[in-house]
């Protein structure tokens, strides 16, 4: 997974999000250790103090924890993490409601679409010449 900013917000509140990301999808498991924050910022190409700032804010909502010496790492509260994963999943079907509706497509006629995109047979992809 790449880091990718938008102008439209302050870098570190998408780093928040970015992090969050990689924790619920699995990329930093619980429990796993947290790379130093030097080697994130320069992961992401952020200045550190930014990602200094971001990582003491997921501390703050204790998604991840300082161990004196030994680092930060992400929490082992199974249930903390999938509260967060549905969070963020309701936020993004949110968006899709909003985006279908924004092309005129109803909630019922979306959810249809849904429904029906399964039972459709995938269509190979043109292979590029």
């Amino acid at each position: 997974m790449t880091w990718e900013f938008k102008g439209d917000r302050p870098i570190y509140i998408q780093l928040i999000e970015q992090i969050q990301m990689r924790i619920v999808s699995g990329q930093y498991p619980a429990g796993s250790k947290l790379p130093a924050v030097r080697d994130l910022a320069a992961e992401a190409s952020v200045n550190p103090n930014t990602m200094q700032k971001a990582l003491a804010e997921l501390e703050r909502d204790g998604l991840v924890h300082t161990q004196r010496t030994a680092g930060r790492f992400i929490t082992e509260d199974h249930e903390m993490i999938r509260s967060i994963r549905e969070k963020l999943a309701r936020e993004q079907v949110a968006l899709f409601f909003e985006k279908m509706g924004q092309l005129g497509i109803s909630r019922e006629e979306t959810l249809r679409l849904l429904q029906t995109a399964d039972a459709e047979p995938k269509k190979p992809e043109k292979e590029s010449a």
